[in-house]
């Protein structure tokens, strides 16, 4: 079954319908990955690889949204080194002490601060597929399904990628996830 959206790959004037129903969605998926200032253009960069190679879109493989969640994470996986500099930057820096004559929105910047560097440096611990498969289900919330789509993996290894990435960032964090 054809849905609007599926016809609006084909073809090129409606396209922009696939753009306006999904771009702040992959924008959002890709700022959580990388810096802010970046998300944009790699959101963009991301419907214009779409719209040159939508002839290639195969709806019998998956929705719209897992194939640009697929670009999507190809085009993250170009800036992986930064990525993970990043949140080896994050894990390593220092929190600001906060003396006792700050108020309680000090202390919450520095309790944040801390769990953003743990978190951090258990994202840096994990290989690419977790990596990539964890923020997919997380931060796009895909089914294994979709991720599998959007990966071009088998959804047994979605799972298995999966259970391992649980089972790192369980021991890295001290945590159930």
């Amino acid at each position: 079954m054809t849905t609007f959206l599926d016809g609006a790959v084909a073809d090129p004037e409606r396209f922009s319908a696939l753009f306006d129903a999904h771009y702040e969605e992959i924008r959002r998926y890709i700022g959580r990955r990388l810096d802010l200032d970046i998300a944009e253009d790699l959101a963009a960069e991301t419907f214009l690889i779409a719209f040159r190679r939508r002839d290639s879109f195969d709806a019998a493989k998956g929705g719209i949204r897992p194939w640009l969640y697929g670009i999507a994470t190809n085009l993250i996986g170009s800036h992986r080194r930064a990525e993970l500099r990043r949140y080896r930057a994050l894990a390593r820096s220092e929190p600001s002490d906060a003396d006792d004559s700050h108020d309680q929105r000090v202390v919450d910047r520095v309790t944040a601060r801390v769990t953003v560097q743990k978190l951090s440096a258990a994202l840096a611990g994990l290989s690419r597929g977790e990596r990539d498969v964890v923020l997919l289900v997380a931060y796009g919330e895909l089914t294994y399904d979709e991720v599998a789509a959007a990966l071009g993996i088998a959804y047994g290894t979605v799972a298995s990628r999966l259970s391992r990435a649980r089972t790192k960032l369980r021991d890295a964090l001290g945590v159930e996830v």
